[in-house]
This record gives structure tokens, C-alpha cells and sequence, in this order.
């Protein structure tokens, strides 16, 4: 089991009180599964996704990631799990100013120790980079940003791909080319795939569905 969430509970501090944003979720992904995430604006799916990454903490239950209790974990443990095995790609694009788009694919992977020059290459032709590996960030549109992002988290081959709306930036065609890219992933690895996603088009292209209404799975 690549992840599993059992009884996850996360609210916020606000002027008028606590506000609960998840409710006593329980999930589970499989290596080799992909799962989507759907829900209206607030219904928690990015904090959701964010406690997955050990980028917060819930309030109650529990999160293992790899066969990790993220509760033992310190930010270092938690930022080792992240370089050694999940991938993440958020809404924002965090490449890398001072680097060109071949410097920030090869970034990650360097990172974990698994740089593979062959496997870069194939995902710079599959995503469209070929002709942009010299160019840097502020060189790029929104859409190439978000090819160059989501290359640099499936050139380290994580074992789990965690994704908040990855082809919101792009064309429908180009998003669906990506989301097939990712999709083969899990399939050529045997990663996980966790994706938010508001497109219920794309969602039942993934293995699984679960909807956030209110906090809640519905």
C-alpha cells in the first residue's frame, strides 16, 4: 500500500472560530492505481493533499506514505520522503529562476540520486520540450512552465505522484496528452497516482473516483 488514510480531521483558526475543512477521511492507493480527487473550490481537497505530502499536519487520524507513519516524522524525515519517493506537482510551477528547463527537468532526479539522461530525454519528446531545454522560466508561457514541472517530478521515477490540477495551464489536447503521459507512469513503474482535479472528464480517466463535498467524502 502506497498511502493510507484512516479517520483525517483538519480544521483552521479563523476569527469566528474553528473551521473544519476535512472530516474523518479514510482512502487507500495501491502501487499501480491511479485515484482522482474532485470537489468544488473549498471542499478541501488541496489541504487534503497538502497533509498527504507532510506539507501540514491533520488534527486527528493517521497518514502512512510509503509505509511511513508521517506522525514519527520530522520536517527533515518528511522532506527526505519526498526527495526519495513522491513526487509532487502543485499548482505553482517552483522551477527554478537561475536554471534552463533541461537544468530544472534533471533537478529532482539529481537530487534523489536517479538521474537518468535516456529517461529525461523521452519525457522532454513526449511532453513537447524538445526545442525549449535552453530557455529559462521567465522565457516560457504558463502552459510550457507547466510541462517543464510536471517532467521534473516524473524524471525521478517517484513511487507515488501526488498533483493538484496538473493540466489546469494547459489546452484540453495538451492536458490530455499529459495526463496519458502520467498515466503511463504508473503503469511502466508501478507508481501511485493521487490527482486533484475540478474536469470529472479527466477524473474517470483515472482507475478511481472520490468526491470531497463539505470536507467529507460523499
Amino acid at each position: 500500500m502506497l498511502l493510507a488514510l484512516h479517520g483525517v480531521s483538519k480544521s483552521y483558526e479563523t476569527a469566528e472560530g474553528p473551521l473544519a475543512v476535512l472530516q474523518d477521511i479514510d482512502l487507500d492507493l495501491k502501487a499501480g492505481e491511479s485515484l482522482s480527487l474532485t470537489g468544488e473550490s473549498g471542499s478541501g481537497k488541496s489541504t487534503l493533499l497538502h497533509l498527504i505530502a507532510g506539507l501540514d499536519s491533520p488534527d486527528l487520524g493517521q497518514i502512512r506514505v510509503l509505509d511511513m507513519d508521517m506522525a514519527t516524522l520530522d520536517d527533515s524525515g518528511r522532506a527526505a520522503m519526498r526527495r526519495g519517493g513522491v513526487g509532487l506537482v502543485f499548482q505553482q510551477f517552483n522551477l527554478i529562476p537561475s536554471l534552463d528547463v533541461s537544468a530544472n527537468l534533471a533537478f529532482h532526479a539529481k537530487l534523489a540520486g536517479r538521474h537518468d539522461p535516456a529517461w529525461q530525454a523521452s519525457l522532454t519528446e513526449r511532453l513537447g520540450l524538445t526545442s525549449l531545454l535552453h530557455r529559462y522560466p521567465e522565457q516560457l508561457s504558463g502552459g510550457q512552465q507547466q510541462r517543464v514541472a510536471i517532467g521534473r517530478t516524473l524524471a525521478a521515477r517517484p513511487k507515488l505522484v501526488l498533483a493538484d490540477e496538473p493540466t489546469g495551464n494547459l489546452d484540453e489536447a495538451t492536458g490530455d496528452s499529459v495526463l496519458a503521459l502520467m498515466l503511463s507512469l504508473v503503469a511502466e513503474t508501478g507508481a501511485g497516482l493521487l490527482m486533484v482535479t475540478h474536469s470529472i472528464r479527466l477524473a474517470d480517466q483515472l482507475d478511481r473516483r472520490i468526491h470531497l463535498r463539505g470536507g467529507r467524502i460523499a
